[in-house]
């Protein structure tokens, strides 16, 4: 499997875990969703699960921009992992307890690099148009590709190279030296912490489930995250548990249909439909809060989507769907990771 390809899994079970992607009996979404038309066993429900999912992803992203300038951030992300942490003890089910912190190293640094990820997404959310903030997003897939080279020496194809190169010069356009900011910088922040967790997916333990491994980033996270609200010393702001709350019950929906749409479907054959979240992102942002995307902006993420979109549609090409194939002729598709 090239980079590009790997660029895509890595990021997806960065998030999700491995066994999402491989369509494992991680927590499924059927408890949530039924139905054949949404069960992500074909390619065209698959799609519709992550347009629906990525809409989700972004009123997620406007419950961030909507909180009030010079909100405690840190309170807000200590709240936000707390709700989460929460609406997965229905799930706890799927715990190992033989095995409850195994690989806690790792587990333990990705939680803290996911917490500098919030965080960082919470200022590049508050100070940046909602559009420029996800496209600058966007560039994870880009960098995962980049530390796969560096750390585990895979070797990219002429497209991969072409999507780099072009993205990260499409993050420039966007951005521009005028308008480099600390709010840019924590976009970046942002992406490279997406990215380091992607590639560190690799050496979390292969037996724990999704929940598993979701369960324990967040559990992990809490310490740190009442540490730093402690520090900050705010006073309790209602507000900020209502947006905390709005938060992550749409990000736990987009998490859910994801899982859905990679349960029974290659993830190459439908990740190009993660790239609906930028259009998403361009109609909120324009609706609601008046921002009007220039000509800057649609070249700099052009340049960073196209080449992506054109990885998926290689590998789209080459194999067929497994929502396609009779349930006989089915076979687990593994993931070097």
């Amino acid at each position: 499997m090239d980079g590009g390809a790997q660029a895509y899994k890595d990021v997806f079970t960065a998030c999700f875990g491995k066994g999402a992607a491989q369509g494992d009996d991680s927590p499924a979404g059927v408890q949530f969703v039924g139905g054949e038309i949404m069960s992500g066993k074909t390619v065209n429900s698959a799609i519709l699960l992550l347009v629906i999912g990525n809409a989700m992803a972004l009123i997620s992203d406007v419950f961030i921009k909507l909180l009030e300038p010079g909100a405690p951030i840190f309170q807000f992300a200590f709240l936000r992992c707390v709700i989460t942490l929460l609406l997965l003890l229905p799930l706890a089910g799927q715990l190992n307890r033989k095995a409850l912190f195994a690989g806690v190293g790792v587990h333990t640094m990705r939680a803290h690099i996911h917490l500098f990820g919030i965080l960082c997404m919470v200022v590049a959310l508050g100070n940046l148009p909602l559009a420029t903030a996800n496209a600058i997003f966007y560039a994870a897939p880009i960098l995962v590709m980049v530390l796969s080279v560096f750390l585990f020496r895979e070797k990219l194809t002429p497209l991969s190279v072409f999507a780099v190169f072009s993205g990260f010069t499409g993050i420039v356009v966007i951005l521009r030296p005028v308008e480099f900011n600390w709010a840019a910088i924590a976009a970046l922040g942002s992406a490279f912490a997406l990215a380091i967790n992607a590639v560190m997916v690799r050496q979390l333990p292969k037996q724990q489930s999704t929940v598993h491994k979701l369960f324990l980033n967040y559990l992990l996270i809490v310490p740190a995250a009442a540490g730093l609200a402690l520090w900050e010393g705010a006073s309790w702001d209602s507000s900020i548990l209502a947006s905390a709350l709005g938060s992550s019950l749409f990000i736990l929906g987009y998490n859910i249909t994801v899982l859905l749409a990679y349960r029974q479907v290659d993830a190459n054959q439908v990740t190009s439909a993660e790239y609906t979240g930028l259009i998403w992102a361009v109609g909120i942002g324009w609706i609601w809060f008046g921002e009007v995307p220039d000509l800057w902006f649609l070249a700099g993420s052009s340049m960073i989507v196209v080449p992506l979109i054109l990885i998926g549609l290689k590998h789209r090409r080459k194999a067929p769907a497994r929502g396609f194939n009779p349930p006989t002729q089915r076979r687990e598709e593994s993931i070097s990771t």
